[in-house]
């Protein structure tokens, strides 16, 4: 049987036309056939990093394939989050952001080099971790002691913080201490931990993961949390209300994001290997052992979540006068 030279061009035609077709079908179904880079915003050996490394690990286990992480600090998270956002839309680059990342930074930054709410593709919430007010063994032994001594003398006190949302929660107690307590940054929490066990600050805010260790040595004594939200590893931790001091309710919450434009079956399998990664019971153990509390959620959950968050901070942070550029 001959085909028309008409009829061969057809059929020629046709068949490249539909191959982008195809190979976008095929390829959520390969999906990961190389590995995969997840991006951490803060030096090696804080929460985050702990974070991403534990729930990476099982995620590629879930996926048959490897997740490596790419330690970017810097920036109030700005670098890390920025070269995601300019990332191919592929899913083989993702972030892992905090509550500053998608929140409080484009209400500080005049110029942020990405749009939290546009740039991004949410792939679930992760985990939560309370912050802690937390001083050296031979400084205040409690939060009423604190509040005392700053009313004494108030430059006299500091504290460090890793992340803007720690040195937002600084200046709104400082309302309570005094606006002349000194304000130290630090590169994450290993670099704040550091500091006040060196004791060139009076005290942190920071999540518990990197202190845990020196509470359980008693080098570091965590005195109130910010959060109504309870600690299991620390159930005689008071909340800052329980002593007298108010400040709003105060979290840090991580999340997982994909560069705008990654298709939603990558980000659907992504999503799902998120959600089994954080259902084993040794993986739940270990983040809790570190202060993290695992909190999943789906990709819309996750969006509507940031949305109301972004709702809730602007005042607060409009309120508190903060401002970097």
């Amino acid at each position: 049987m001959k085909i028309s030279k008409v009829a061969a061009t057809f059929v020629a035609s046709f068949c490249c036309a539909a191959l982008p077709v195809l190979a976008q079908a095929q390829g959520p179904r390969d999906f990961p056939d190389r590995p995969i880079r997840l991006v951490v915003p803060f030096p090696a050996g804080g929460p985050t990093d702990l974070l991403a490394r534990l729930v990476g690990q099982r995620m590629g286990q879930a996926m048959r394939q490897t997740i490596v992480v790419d330690n970017k600090p810097g920036a109030n998270t700005i670098i890390g989050a920025d070269a995601v956002a300019k990332a191919p839309a592929d899913g083989y680059t993702l972030l892992m952001a905090i509550d500053s990342t998608l929140v409080m930074n484009q209400y500080l930054y005049a110029k942020l080099p990405y749009d939290p709410i546009r740039d991004f593709e949410p792939i679930g919430k992760v985990a939560t971790t309370p912050l802690v007010i937390v001083t050296h063994q031979t400084g205040p032994q409690s939060m009423q002691a604190l509040v005392a001594q700053a009313k004494a003398d108030p430059s006299a006190l500091s504290y460090g913080f890793g992340t803007f949302t720690s040195q937002l929660s600084g200046e709104l107690l400082k309302r309570t201490l005094g606006k002349e307590v000194v304000s130290v940054p630090y590169k994450g929490s290993a670099g704040t931990t550091q500091g006040l066990l060196s004791k060139d600050v009076t005290f942190t805010i920071d999540g518990i993961t990197a202190a845990m260790p020196h509470f359980e040595k008693g080098t570091l004594r965590p005195l109130a949390r910010l959060s109504t939200r309870s600690i299991p590893s620390l159930p005689n931790v008071p909340t800052l209300a329980d002593v007298g001091v108010k400040l709003p309710d105060i979290d840090v919450w991580m999340a997982l994001l994909a560069p705008r434009g990654t298709p939603a079956d990558v980000v659907d399998k992504l999503s799902q290997a998120l959600s089994q990664a954080l259902a084993a019971k040794d993986v739940q153990e270990k983040l809790l052992a570190a202060g993290l509390l695992a909190d999943v959620s789906s990709p819309q959950a996750l969006r509507s979540f940031i949305a109301s968050e972004a709702a809730r901070w602007r005042p607060v942070i409009a309120d508190a006068g903060i401002k970097i550029d």
